[in-house]
């Protein structure tokens, strides 16, 4: 397992790189990346999908920087393995306990970063110290903006389907742990309830998440970490009752960019990058 972070991350250089999942053909970040290449004239560098099955992430990975890579995005399900081989860690992937940007040193040694907590916070349209934030779900993508949401000063709730794994996280994390989802400024999903085209009704939706549209409207803002061709079922409930929505591409967005900013030291332009990503759809 890494140690944090001892010192300034690799300095930037031109290369190659990419995004390992398994699968990972949907990934829109080669799209993005490549819009913001062009957009700042970067001609030296290049973005590719990477599909690695987790047997041979370790290998894999190891074997980049001496194939020209810089640094990686790292998505399902190899966000925890990307932790665990790097030789270094920011607070906050260890924090989550994952790790979705890696950067490759010159000497071959890896820097694990974990930008999807951050990415959260900097898409949110309202301010965070002292809110009351509910966060659904108790996997990897839960752990971030639990964390992400603490450290911006919100308190936090935890509801899953499995108590016992909300205790869990929420006591690792400083949260709250809850039984039933309770009102509160902002409501984030990061389960996959919503997605796509199987929910027959809205009240369908709303119960698989244990709350109704009451509940729903006491929320400022309501967060869906989903992306697809479509936006989540949720998203669409709360915006045909004006509620404010954040949805899983805005949050793609800002973690690229947060991302290209690491390895290039250069400011991402977030608007290209953004509509690349829509594009991409």
């Amino acid at each position: 397992m890494a140690g944090p972070i001892s010192g300034e991350p690799p300095a930037p250089r031109r290369g190659r790189l990419g995004v390992l999942g398994w699968p990972v053909a949907h990934s829109r970040s080669p799209a993005m990346h490549r819009a913001a290449f062009a957009e700042l004239g970067l001609s030296g560098w290049s973005y590719q999908l990477l599909p690695v099955p987790p047997e041979l992430f370790d290998e894999t990975v190891r074997a980049l920087p001496a194939a020209g890579f810089v640094g990686a995005n790292v998505t399902l399900p190899h966000k925890q393995a990307a932790l665990e081989l790097s030789d270094d860690a920011s607070p906050a992937a260890l924090a989550i306990g994952a790790a979705n940007t890696l950067s490759f040193a010159a000497d071959g040694r890896i820097y694990a970063e974990n930008t999807d907590g951050p990415a959260l916070i900097a898409s949110l349209p309202i301010a965070l110290p002292g809110a009351r934030a509910v966060v659904l779900g108790a996997g990897g993508t839960a752990r971030s903006a639990v964390w992400a949401l603490r450290a911006a000063g919100a308190d936090v709730a935890v509801w899953n389907r499995t108590p016992a794994r909300a205790r869990e996280l929420a006591e690792q994390l400083g949260a709250r742990a809850i039984d039933r989802v309770e009102s509160g400024d902002l409501l984030c999903n990061c389960t996959s309830v919503g997605l796509g085209t199987r929910w027959t009704s809205h009240e369908e939706v709303l119960q698989s998440l244990a709350i109704n549209t009451d509940l729903l409207l006491s929320y400022a803002c309501v967060v869906d970490f989903v992306y697809g061709e479509r936006a989540s079922s949720l998203l669409d409930i709360a915006r045909e009752r004006g509620v404010m929505t954040v949805d899983g591409a805005t949050i793609l967005g800002e973690q690229g960019a947060l991302s290209f900013e690491l390895w290039t030291g250069l400011e991402a332009p977030r608007a290209v990058m953004a509509h690349a990503a829509m594009e991409a759809a």
